[in-house]
């Protein structure tokens, strides 16, 4: 392939270089994986207005969100395990994002730390937080998170169990592997020869650099499945965040919300931001698309706090309809991995700058030349 022109294109070439348990991971979602393919589809059917003979020569693409200036309305979604893309992984997408003006949000069950991650960027990361029973080390990590200059937290709320992944288990990622799945597992690796050297050997032996004391002698992916298991907390409920708010003194955005009584309820218990999310159709599946839950939820709370959404974006013209739908911003996160898993930093790079250009390109031919008045009115509804 030559250089790649789409996130489709960034697809294929980590399907090529990973493997298959690694891109499977990446890629798939929950039980029959309808969600999944429903959030690309519920964009795709979309319609953009085509406006001409708009003076759109001079066109802004800034905007801002808590309190920080963005190159455009989007962000690099927390996404678990990058450091298992390519080489120290999160510390490549977290360069490419400052370096494209975007924030990048770490995962709690990254490969890299968060001291790791911010050490090698120039300015704070956003930091996400799954809940732990064991309270005492989530005090412990939300207070590294701070003292690594963390002002946003995500406070992801929809894994109180992990769903039904099928494609992890088939492709060893998960459950209990036997001899011979071992062996099928390792000769894929030795299959992919690049990553084996990049990730594997130079990159160090992996360890989740958030939870290593939190889960001793845990060793690979399926020892953290397990624990995971154990050790995620599906008490976690609303008094739950007054815990959190009590421990964090910046903003909070609470990712998971996909219905209107509960973005109700998060803004009166003094969430800054929701993401309207369904963790890439890998939870529940059969739930609607994040960008078909959008519009009820920004009639409910719109004016209360501010409304990110996430799920199927693939390019800048998905941007611009999130944005149309009443979004504030959006996140990404298939999408940067498929290009951290093709190209390392500079896959993460070149990708932004394509979706920059394409969404530059969607508001000149909407005659949007402001992101921050995107609206309605860039729609056709009535299809």
């Amino acid at each position: 392939m030559t250089q790649p022109a789409s996130v489709s294109d960034w697809r294929l070439k980590a399907q090529k270089r990973l493997p298959r348990m690694m891109f499977d991971y990446i890629d798939g979602g929950a039980y029959a994986e309808t969600t999944l393919r429903r959030n690309v589809e519920a964009i795709e059917r979309i319609a953009l207005r085509q406006r001409v003979l708009t003076d759109v020569s001079k066109i802004s693409l800034e905007t801002e969100l808590f309190g920080e200036k963005l190159a455009m309305p989007m962000l690099l979604a927390p996404v678990g395990m990058a450091g298992l893309y390519a080489r120290r992984g999160e510390v490549q997408a977290a360069r490419a994002a400052q370096q494209a003006g975007l924030p990048f949000c770490l995962s709690t069950v990254s490969i890299c730390s968060i001291e790791e991650v911010r050490s090698a960027v120039p300015d704070p990361i956003w930091f996400q937080l799954y809940m732990i029973k064991d309270r005492g080390y989530m005090e412990k990590l939300l207070a590294r998170a701070k003292a690594a200059g963390s002002r946003v937290l995500v406070f992801t709320v929809d894994l109180p169990v992990p769903g039904a992944r099928y494609r992890d288990v088939r492709s060893g990622l998960s459950g209990t592997l036997s001899l011979t799945d071992q062996a099928r597992r390792a000769f894929n690796a030795a299959c992919h020869p690049h990553w084996l050297w990049d990730v594997m050997l130079q990159g160090g032996p992996p360890s989740f650099g958030n939870l290593v004391e939190a889960m001793p002698g845990a060793k690979g992916t399926n020892d953290f499945s397990r624990w995971i298991g154990k050790n995620f907390d599906p008490s976690v409920n609303w008094d739950d965040f007054a815990w959190v708010r009590e421990r964090w003194d910046g903003p909070i955005i609470i990712k998971g919300i996909l219905d209107a009584e509960d973005a109700r309820r998060a803004a009166s218990v003094g969430a800054d931001g929701i993401v309207v999310s369904n963790h890439g159709g890998r939870q529940l599946d059969g739930v609607p698309a994040g960008i078909e839950a959008l519009p009820p939820i920004v009639a409910a709370v719109g004016d209360e706090l501010t409304v990110l959404v996430d799920g199927g974006v693939r390019s800048g013209l998905d941007v611009l309809k999130g944005l149309a739908l009443g979004a504030k911003g959006v996140l990404i996160g298939r999408a940067w991995a498929y290009a951290l898993g093709g190209g390392g930093e500079a896959g993460v790079a070149a990708m932004l700058a394509t979706m920059r250009r394409e969404l530059e390109v969607a508001m000149m031919l909407t005659g949007c030349t402001d992101v921050r008045q995107a609206g309605e009115h860039l729609l056709v509804r009535d299809l």
